[in-house]
């Protein structure tokens, strides 16, 4: 599956592939080479640590250079007052008479715990594009589904940036 990113997406993936390559690797490496020099490798703990530390950071390099080639980049081209990538939304669940509010994200930044919901989501779909009073039907399968309200739709254009899900 191809990852939907934001250009925000790919610069803050970019920044994390050269730290990993500039500092984690360097750390890395001269941890494997004081673990090996403590002595027989077949009982040192801490040599098999390092190599795995060594291994994870490598794995998790490859894991976003193959992101990023694979991406498609999306923009949000919602209205100010529609739903979209980067906006914070209050919706108004009718079946269990609540209301909650998201941020609507790509797939790499979506938190549910935090209030993030991703583009690529069911409700994501589904309310993506909508304006402030629209009920949108949220479909979950072809059998099941629910409806929402869309109570408001606000940029959070200057907030705090988020980081990218770690994996």
């Amino acid at each position: 599956m191809r990852e939907q990113l934001t250009k925000q997406d790919v610069e803050k993936i970019q920044k994390e592939i050269e730290y990993r390559k500039l500092v984690v690797r360097k750390n890395a490496i001269e941890a494997v080479k004081e673990a090996r020099a403590h002595g027989d490798l077949s009982e040192n703990f801490e040599y098999h640590a390092a190599k795995k530390d060594k291994n994870q950071n490598e794995s998790r390099i490859r894991y976003l250079e193959r992101m990023l080639k694979t991406a498609k980049i999306v923009q949000d081209d919602s209205a100010a007052d529609e739903v979209g990538i980067d906006k914070k939304v209050e919706v108004y669940f009718e079946d269990d008479d609540e209301t909650e509010v998201f941020k609507l994200v790509t797939s790499v930044r979506g938190s549910s715990l935090n209030g993030k919901i991703s583009i690529e989501s069911p409700i994501g779909k589904a309310i993506l594009k909508h304006k402030a009073g629209d009920r949108v039907y949220v479909k979950i399968n072809e059998n099941a589904g629910y409806y929402v309200v869309i109570r408001s739709v606000e940029s959070t254009e200057g907030e705090d940036e988020d980081e990218i899900r770690r994996y």
